[in-house]
Order: structure tokens, then sequence, then C-alpha cells
């Protein structure tokens, strides 16, 4: 008896959802990316509005001054959905944990001069604030915007600000044996020292504000363009002759996040402004008036860690935002 083995090629019949064939062709295969964020947005007729916001339907897109012909421009080029974030996170935290675990195996923090690490926990620990205070930020666009493409995204930044705020802890922890004191004090920091006053103020205000875009450009490209630089890269050299060094790879995070997410930070923005004039007018001024109040609100905290070379540090780092602003067709 002879047994022919034969492979049979079957074609589907479309190769992916009909939502994203329309938008995508139906011969091109969808990645996942694409087929996870198209269409997502509820739209149509509500059965009531808000009652906290009647002006408005449950999902509005005039909730912004922004104006797009299909939200759904607004995309990720990193092409994060649930799982290629959570492996993307997992791998930078996997770096982490064990930056902390050689910390605490070999005591590195202890080599941290001690007038360092005053200045350490002052500019450093009340930061766990102004990330919570992003995650609310970041959280409320996410329930108040309009297109699953920024939605989306800005749900997973929500959440990193979280982490972020949760890894500053562990610092603080590190710092103190584990008691929490530097964690109270750093929180009486935020709320009492003149210092972080200013950008305690912005963080709160961008809590109410009403555009959810504007609060977007001021938290995400604006505000972060200036902490970031500064307290992970302007600060933490300036401790590396005082035994700093030992905090650098707790951090390494942070950079690495920033750097990731100002790509998607840029692309959302840069979208958004090559739509129309008057969305460039928008972001424009957006993103001038955050950046001086920006910059006021951290000088104190800047010169309080760099002393004379504070204004210049923040000369430089206002330069770049201002570059990076004209990049993306920003009249900054």
């Amino acid at each position: 008896m002879t047994i022919d083995i034969k492979t049979a090629t079957i074609q589907p019949r479309r190769q992916t959802y009909a939502n994203v064939a329309r938008r995508l062709g139906a011969d091109r295969p969808a990645s996942r990316y694409e087929e996870s964020m198209f269409d997502l947005q509820a739209t149509g007729a509500f059965h009531y509005r808000p009652t906290w916001a009647p002006e408005y339907d449950l999902f509005d897109a005039s909730r912004t001054a922004i104006a797009l012909e299909d939200w759904h421009v607004l995309r990720d080029p990193r092409q994060f959905y649930y799982g290629t974030y959570t492996i993307a996170r997992a791998r930078m935290m996997e770096a982490t944990e064990k930056a902390f675990a050689y910390a605490e195996k070999r005591g590195r923090v202890s080599g941290v001069a001690e007038d360092w690490m005053t200045v350490l926990r002052h500019y450093l620990l009340p930061l766990r604030h102004y990330e919570w205070g992003a995650n609310m930020n970041n959280c409320n666009i996410t329930d108040i915007g309009f297109g699953s493409t920024i939605t989306e995204a800005t749900m997973f930044a929500t959440m990193d600000r979280l982490g972020i705020a949760q890894v500053i802890s562990r610092i603080g922890l590190l710092t103190d044996g584990g008691s929490g004191t530097s964690l109270t004090a750093a929180k009486q920091d935020w709320i009492e020292h003149p210092d972080w006053q200013g950008l305690r103020h912005a963080i709160e205000d961008l809590l109410v504000a009403p555009d959810w875009f504007e609060v977007f450009v001021a938290q995400n490209l604006v505000l972060d363009g200036f902490v970031y630089p500064l307290a992970y890269r302007a600060f933490d050299e300036a401790g590396q002759g005082h035994g700093g060094g030992a905090i650098s790879p707790l951090t390494e995070f942070m950079l690495d996040w920033f750097d990731e997410t100002s790509r998607w930070v840029d692309a959302v923005i840069g979208t958004a402004a090559r739509e129309n004039e008057a969305n460039a007018g928008h972001l424009s001024r957006w993103t001038n008036d955050w950046a001086k109040r920006a910059r006021e609100a951290v000088t104190p905290i800047a010169r309080a860690v760099l002393g004379p070379a504070a204004d210049a540090t923040l000369d430089g780092i206002a330069a770049d935002l201002a570059v990076r602003g004209r990049k993306l067709g920003l009249a900054v």
C-alpha cells in the first residue's frame, strides 16, 4: 500500500478584521498593534450626557481645542499593545531588580557621602509625588481623551508613572534601612518646602485643567522635559564625586523610560501639529506657556542642588526642549 502525503494551502477569506481592512485594505495582513488599536473608540448616539459635564457627550472630541479628521492618526511608534508593553516593561524591571539586589547585597548605598545623602533625599524622594500626579494626569487623559490610539498609550503611561514612583520609594527605603522615615520627610518636603511648591502647584493645576491635550503637552512634553534631564542627568552627575554613583544604576530605569517614551510623545504632538495650522498654534502656545512655568518651578530645587551652575544647566535643558519642539513643527 502506498501512502501519499500532500499539503494543501487554504487561503483565508480575509487577512484581518473588517474594520481594520477598511482602513488598510483587505489584502494586507495587519499587525497585532493595528488590530488592537483601530476603531475601539465609542462613537454615535449615546443614551445620556454625563451629569458632571452635560455640555459634552460621554465621549466627545470637542473636549480639546485640537481638531483631527481621524483621531487614529495619533499612533504609537513603539506599537505597544498589552503584550508588547508588558514584555518591554518586564525586561526593564529585570535590570532594575538586579541593580537593587546588587546594591543591597554589597551595601553600596552606604558609600554615599552623608552630605550628599541629605541632598539626594531632598531632590529625589519628593519626585514620587510628582510621578503620582503624572499618573493621575495621564489617567485623566485616558478617561476623557478621544481616540483609542491615544488613550491606549496614555493608560500604559499611567501605569509607568506608578511604577516609577515605586522605584523612587524603594530607593528611599534603601537609604533609611526600610524604616520609611525618608519617605515621610519627602512628603513633607513636597507639601511644605519652598523648593517644591512651584512644581507642586503646576501639577495640581493640571489635575483640573479642562483641555486634556493641553495636559498631555504640559505633563509629558514640557514638565517631563525639564524634570527628567535635571533630576536623572544633571543632579546625578553632580553626585558622582560624593559617592552618588551607587544610586545611578537604581535610576537607570527612569532614563531609559524617558528616552523611549519621548518617541511616542513627539510622534503624537508632531502628527497633531502637522494636521492644520490651528493645531500647531494651540500646541505652540501651550508649550511656550508651560515651558516658562516649568523653568520657574524647577529653578529653586536646581539651585539648591547645583548652586551657581543651576542657571546654565537650566538654559541647556530649555534649549534642548526648544529644539525638540521646533522639530515637531512648533513655534517655540
